[in-house]
């Protein structure tokens, strides 16, 4: 056993050599190692699978072993940046970019090599949306509408299209792409008569006391930018991302009316005076739109809010000793 696990390491090491004389990209050469080595496992597995534990292990072992290794510019970086908030949804179908809202977070990212970096942030932001600026004669007829804060924590992956080194000459901007997961917290408001109400705790759809949605939700967190660096410590990134949440309620509107006598007798006058705002337009449309039991949402469209930003980013390198990250430099 000890000949073949020695034998088998030995496989690692000279599979990752191959990799790197292959291409120049330690990234790909990275890749090229994974693959070369789960290949050389499953076969192995193949012919002897009372060994399987042993073979998954070592594999692992290969690829921490091909990520040590790989040359590539590590360390943490943290920032700030400053935009604007888009919602879609119920009461914007048509993609209006009319009613933007500011927002703003902090970010911590970590980045393995010049093309995988891991992303923290905590953002905030104000969204709205309209029936009043619709194109959709029954969605102006039906005449909601909403304001809310969004705040999210979001946990990203970022890959860089091009080698990306802080303080390098050649490699100073990239394009990039993300994906991840986000909590987001929102509470969704609408205004009658100068005032402005919380539309969660007045069940607007007819929901019992106590069975309201839920304000704290998920969702997932895509989207696209560029960095391009000012200095060795410096950088700007411009970053369009998305949110697409697992509920339909960021705007209050979902499913139907309710019954609009028992929304009266149980939530008051304000609850049905903001469940139902329809209007009657001339020619398009007859009687209440408002009857139970008549679509007031679509909620198998789920929400989505959208941040657009610049952002300033301060690169902290490997957080080694002052003396090293001076010869570092100097080699560059």
């Amino acid at each position: 056993m000890a000949r073949a696990v020695f034998g088998e390491c030995f496989w690692v090491k000279i599979s990752f050599k191959a990799g790197r004389r292959y291409t120049n990209d330690n990234l790909f050469a990275v890749v090229y190692t994974v693959l070369i080595n789960f290949a050389h496992f499953s076969t192995i597995s193949i012919i002897n699978s009372r060994n399987k534990v042993k073979k998954a292990t070592l594999l692992l072992i290969g690829i921490c072993f091909a990520l040590a290794t790989a040359q590539a510019q590590r360390g943490w970086e943290a920032g700030f940046w400053l935009g604007a908030g888009h919602y879609f949804g119920d009461l914007n179908t048509n993609y209006d970019l009319g009613l933007p809202g500011a927002a703003g977070g902090l970010l911590a990212r970590f980045n393995f090599n010049d093309r995988i970096c891991f992303k923290l942030s905590g953002n905030y932001g104000t969204v709205a949306g309209d029936d009043s600026r619709s194109k959709n004669v029954y969605e102006r007829a039906r005449n909601l509408s909403f304001q809310s804060t969004v705040i999210d924590g979001t946990a990203q992956f970022e890959f860089n299209f091009l080698p990306y080194r802080h303080g390098s000459k050649d490699e100073f901007f990239t394009p990039y792409l993300f994906a991840g997961l986000s909590a987001v917290y929102f509470n969704p408001k609408a205004e009658l008569d100068g005032v402005l109400y919380e539309l969660r705790p007045l069940g607007t759809e007819g929901q019992f006391k106590g069975e309201e949605y839920y304000t704290v939700n998920g969702g997932l967190a895509y989207g696209l930018g560029i960095k391009v660096d000012l200095s060795y410590e410096w950088s700007v990134n411009i970053e369009l991302s998305g949110r697409r949440l697992f509920t339909d309620y960021l705007d209050d509107v979902s499913t139907v009316y309710p019954d609009k006598s028992d929304l009266l007798r149980n939530r008051g006058e304000i609850a049905a005076a903001l469940s139902d705002r329809s209007l009657i337009i001339p020619g398009t449309n007859e009687g209440q739109l408002s009857e139970e039991g008549r679509q007031r949402g679509n909620a198998n469209n789920k929400d989505s809010y959208y941040f657009l930003g610049i952002g300033l980013v301060y690169y902290f390198g490997d957080l080694k000793c002052p003396e090293y990250q001076d010869r570092r430099r100097k080699r560059k």
